[in-house]
C-alpha cells in the first residue's frame, strides 16, 4: 500500500470528528474587512488575554512555548511573540520537572499578576498554582512561588486558576475535573488570605475556569472532556450563569452546575476539534465582545492553535455563530484614532 493511501486511510479513520458535527460558518468574502481562524498557527493553548494602558493587548499561553509565551497586538487578530514570562533560571520550580500550564493574567494595583499551575501529567496531589509578578505586560516576571499544593489544600488537581474581583475583596477560583471551587485572597493577591475556607462552586465534569459578568448575571465559562488527544480531543465549552459570584450556577432549564448541566457554548465541527480552555472576553471599539480559545485543526494537526470569535448575546446568553469556530469571520473594529 502507498505512503499516501495509507496516509488517507488514517485521516479519514483516526480523526475523531464522529457522528454529525456542525457545519462552519458561511464563507465571508477574502477582502480586508474580514479574518480567518486559527489566528495564531502554533500551538498556543490556555490562552489568557489582558489589555495594556496603551490599549496593546497582551496575550499568555500554557508552555508548549518554554516558560509561557507572551504576544501582543492592537486588533486581536495579528500578534508578534514578545518572549516568554520566565527564563529557565527565573521559572518556577515547587513542582520538580512539572510544566507551567494554564496562565491567568491580571492588573492588581500597579503590577501585572500573572497566576499559573505547575503540574506533572498524572501529578494531581503534588501538582498546585503559583504566582508571579511584573511591572510591565511584556515580562519579565518575579516568581513568589506557590499558593498552594493539591495535598494541601485539599483538592485533587489543583490547576487552572482564575482570579477575580468582587466588592472591594479578591477571590481566586481553580480546578480540573475534581470540582471547581474558590477562595479568598490577601490584598495583594499573592497569598491566600489567613482563615479563608474554600468553597466549591461548580461540579466535576469541569476545567478552564473563566467568570465574565453582564447585566447583573455571573457567566461561569468552562471545558468539558479531552483536552491533548489530538484529532480525538473531545474538549467542548460550555457555560452557567448565577445572580451572585458564589453561585449557584445553572443551566437554562435552571439545572445546577454543581451536577454538570450547562449550555454548550462551542464544540467541534468539521474544521476543528478540541475546542476549550477559553480566554476573558474583551470588547472592541464597536462594543462587540470576542473571546480566544484553543482547537485542534483537522488539516493540520500539529497542536493546539489560537481561535477567535465573536460573542453575540441573546436574551440573556452567550452565543457563537453555529456553536462552533468560524473559518473566515469579519474582523474585529480597531480602527485608528
Amino acid at each position: 500500500m502507498s505512503p499516501i493511501l495509507i496516509l488517507s486511510i488514517l485521516l479519514s479513520c483516526g480523526s475523531g470528528v464522529t457522528g454529525d458535527p456542525l457545519p462552519d460558518n458561511p464563507e465571508v468574502p477574502d477582502v480586508k474587512t474580514t479574518y480567518r481562524n486559527p489566528v495564531v498557527n502554533f500551538s498556543l493553548p490556555d490562552p489568557t488575554i489582558i489589555q495594556a494602558a496603551d490599549s496593546t493587548f497582551y496575550l499568555y499561553a500554557t508552555e508548549d512555548i518554554r516558560n509561557v509565551p507572551i504576544l501582543h497586538s492592537s486588533d486581536l487578530v495579528n500578534w508578534t511573540e514578545v518572549g516568554t514570562a520566565f527564563t529557565d533560571q527565573t521559572r518556577p520550580n515547587f513542582e520538580p520537572k512539572g510544566g507551567i500550564w494554564a496562565p491567568d493574567i491580571n492588573r492588581i494595583g500597579d503590577k501585572y499578576v500573572l497566576y499559573y499551575s505547575m503540574s506533572v501529567w498524572g501529578g494531581e496531589w503534588t501538582c498546585g498554582i503559583g504566582v508571579a509578578t511584573s511591572d510591565k505586560p511584556e515580562g519579565p516576571f518575579q516568581d513568589y512561588g506557590m499558593l498552594f499544593r493539591s495535598n494541601e489544600i485539599g483538592v485533587q488537581n489543583s490547576i487552572d486558576p482564575f482570579y477575580i474581583e468582587e466588592g472591594g475583596s479578591r477571590y481566586l477560583f481553580w480546578g480540573s475535573f475534581r470540582g471547581i471551587f474558590a477562595i479568598e485572597l490577601t490584598d495583594n493577591g499573592l497569598s491566600v488570605k489567613p482563615g479563608a475556607e474554600k468553597k466549591q462552586i461548580a461540579g466535576t465534569a469541569y476545567e478552564g475556569t473563566y467568570i465574565h459578568k453582564k447585566n447583573g448575571f455571573y457567566y461561569l465559562f468552562a471545558s468539558t472532556g479531552s483536552c491533548c488527544e489530538g484529532l480525538k480531543s473531545t474538549y467542548t465549552t460550555v457555560v452557567g450563569r448565577s445572580s451572585n459570584l458564589f453561585g449557584p450556577y445553572a443551566d437554562k432549564s435552571g439545572q445546577s452546575m454543581l451536577t454538570n448541566h450547562h449550555e454548550v457554548l462551542i464544540q467541534k465541527n468539521n474544521s476543528f476539534v478540541g475546542t476549550g480552555h477559553n480566554s476573558e472576553i474583551v470588547t472592541d471599539k464597536a462594543g462587540n465582545d470576542w473571546i480566544f480559545y484553543h482547537g485542534v485543526d483537522v488539516k493540520n494537526p500539529h497542536g493546539r492553535v489560537l481561535l477567535l470569535d465573536k460573542v453575540q448575546w441573546k436574551e440573556g446568553w452567550p452565543r457563537i455563530e453555529t456553536s462552533s469556530p468560524s473559518v473566515q469571520s469579519l474582523l474585529p473594529v480597531f480602527n485608528k484614532d
